[in-house]
């Protein structure tokens, strides 16, 4: 049988996210605080950054387009490790896979997402894609910064 749109796009966001969990759990204490230069994320902060961005991305969805003065619940809280992190992030992650059940193939092609500050007018199902994507633009980060400390890193093609 032929997977929908929808189920290709739940599909997507739960493989890119096991691959990352993959690549961060794979972190050493030792490596969580290093970054490449001072302007750049650590790596813990990375981590943060694209748990806290699923939120915020779930947040614009749900208002249109329109983030306001929303702030991710995830800010300010001190960085632990990444099953913090992760632990902390779940409940989140749960509502945004729900909110995603909820849409239907119609939905993800009639419905728009419009960001007039970021000059973005998108289908709700490419939107959706681009928020997979950002993911994974910083797990492969996160792959260049272990390779450029010289230590072992995930396989994530399996």
């Amino acid at each position: 049988m032929m997977m929908n749109a929808k189920e290709l796009l739940i599909l997507n966001f739960e493989e890119v996210r096991r691959r990352s969990i993959k690549v961060w759990k794979g972190i050493s204490e030792e490596c969580l605080f290093w970054k490449p230069d001072p302007e750049a994320m650590n790596c813990i902060e990375m981590i943060r950054h694209v748990l806290e961005s699923e939120n915020i991305y779930h947040h614009i969805i749900l208002h249109q387009g329109k983030l306001g003065d929303y702030e991710s619940p995830l800010t300010g809280n001190p960085f632990i490790s990444i099953e913090e992190e992760l632990r902390n992030a779940q409940p989140y992650r749960e509502k945004f896979l729900k909110m995603v059940h909820s849409f239907t193939v119609k939905d993800l092609d009639e419905v728009y997402i419009t960001r007039k500050e970021k000059k973005q007018h998108r289908k709700l199902g490419d939107y959706l894609l681009r928020v997979a994507y950002h993911e994974s633009v910083h797990t492969g980060q996160l792959l260049d910064y272990l390779r450029t400390l010289k230590v072992s890193r995930a396989n994530i093609w399996d």
